[in-house]
């Protein structure tokens, strides 16, 4: 039995889809730099949580609407979240090379695009 209604995916849906402006190749490029590597918050010396979320967020953005599952729904839920608090605390100034954008392009969202 499914935890997230009908009327939560809808806004969950609708709100990633505003938020998350990389597409699934812009994303997966990012990805694979090393200023993505380097950004965010890392555990043990691994893979930083931004990171790992946004090779989540790529598989979300290439599955059709009627496949995502609820646990999709529960880390677009997470990703609108941190995309919202993360867009509140931008930085004064030129922010293209700084560690706030590159943060905030691991999870999907390019403030400057």
């Amino acid at each position: 039995m499914s935890d997230v209604d009908d009327d939560e995916r809808k806004d969950v849906g609708e709100a990633f889809r505003e938020l998350v402006n990389m597409t699934p190749a812009e994303l997966e490029k990012w990805l694979a730099s090393d200023q993505s590597r380097s950004a965010g918050q890392h555990q043990s010396g691994g893979e930083s949580t931004g990171h790992a979320s946004g090779r989540r967020i790529v598989e979300i953005l290439r599955a059709k609407k009627g496949d995502l599952s609820d646990d999709d729904y529960r880390h677009m839920r997470k990703v609108v979240g941190y995309i919202r608090r993360h867009l509140a605390q931008r930085p004064p100034g030129d922010v293209r090379d700084t560690r706030w954008r590159h943060s905030l392009m691991n999870w999907g969202h390019d403030p400057l695009a």
